[in-house]
């Protein structure tokens, strides 16, 4: 069908320590709330929370847990770490930027996310024909505050 569509996450939680100066010893911890996605209709909301898609009746939330960034450069980092999604859990490397903003660090960046890797749209929804497997998550995090002392 070749359809884009667009949706974001209105509620998720994160503990980010990060210092561009140490990037070794950052550590992220995320969590999405599935059932607050905003896609723009109540129809497609109300369809990708049930079972073929995010099943949020037993998979409430997705998660992230990475550490140690890897610095490549120009203001850019790669964070190893576990994504989990519907009792699936993979290991995932995160490509960000960093940029700043004011008084705060923003990070940026995107993730090709393979959706059948974690079951999301099962049955006549894995057909990627109908909807293609690779779906590109980006994400915008602002840190606050000063670098944590260890």
């Amino acid at each position: 069908m070749n359809v884009p569509t667009e949706g974001r996450f209105r509620k998720f939680s994160a503990d980010i320590l990060f210092d561009p100066a140490k990037p070794e010893t950052a550590k992220a911890q995320i969590e999405v709330d599935l059932g607050s996605i905003d896609m723009g209709s109540e129809e497609g909301e109300t369809e990708v929370k049930r079972k073929p898609w995010f099943n949020v009746e037993f998979f409430p939330k997705a998660s992230f847990t990475g550490a140690v960034a890897k610095p490549l450069g120009g203001g850019r980092f790669e964070m190893p770490g576990k994504l989990g999604i519907k009792g699936i859990s993979r290991d995932v490397m995160l490509a960000f930027a960093l940029r700043q903003e004011g008084g705060n660090l923003i990070a940026e960046g995107s993730y090709p996310l393979k959706r059948l890797d974690f079951k999301i749209g099962e049955g006549a929804w894995a057909d990627t024909d109908t909807v293609a497997n690779e779906v590109q998550v980006r994400f915008r995090v602002v840190l606050s505050g000063a670098p944590a002392k260890r």
